[in-house]
């Protein structure tokens, strides 16, 4: 259960790592990856 939850924060991270600047649909996008 966590091991899932750990690897889709990761990914995540890892996807917004790459941005100099957060817009709010990446925002959006990130938390909805999470959900």
């Amino acid at each position: 259960m966590f091991g899932n939850l750990s690897d889709r924060l990761a990914e995540t991270f890892r996807n917004l790592r790459g941005k100099g600047r957060l817009s709010p649909a990446d925002i959006d996008a990130t938390l909805r990856e999470i959900r």
